[in-house]
């Protein structure tokens, strides 16, 4: 799959910024990184329902966004800007799903977040927010073993 976006740290805001190749996809590319965020437990969310809906099953809960309401279904990902009008996009499910991919990895690349964490001090970050997702739900991230 070829990627659509590409993930930057901002230098001078110190947050994530992309840029696409293709227009088509800033609405994606802008929900990953205001909605999705620096949240490993939020991007584990969108992970994990891109893969049930990927399988046929239904996503484990609605997407719960102040800013977006989004849908995933096996052939889509649907997103549409509460806050601008006109702002909405389908985008073919293995595209958001290769991005969503892609975005946690350049996120599990970024140095370590400086302070003191609570749960699972003793891990890497990323992987304190995969135990405790896998905690939450009862249940295996269904990409442990493939994307971590």
């Amino acid at each position: 799959m070829v990627s659509v976006i590409s993930f930057r740290m901002d230098p001078e805001f110190h947050r994530p910024d992309y840029q696409v190749a293709d227009e088509r996809y800033d609405l994606l590319a802008e929900w990953i990184v205001t909605d999705l965020g620096t949240f490993f437990l939020v991007v584990l969310d969108a992970l994990a329902m891109a893969d049930d809906v990927a399988r046929g099953e239904e996503p484990f809960e609605d997407w719960s966004s102040e800013n977006y309401e989004v849908s995933f279904t096996p052939e889509a990902l649907r997103i549409r800007n509460l806050w601008v009008p006109g702002a909405e996009g389908e985008f073919p499910a293995d595209v958001a799903r290769a991005a969503i991919e892609e975005y946690w990895g350049f996120l599990v690349g970024q140095p370590e977040r400086v302070g003191v964490r609570e749960y699972r001090p003793d891990l890497p970050e990323w992987q304190a927010n995969l135990a405790r997702w896998e905690e939450k739900w009862g249940r295996a991230h269904p990409y442990r073993g493939r994307l971590f």
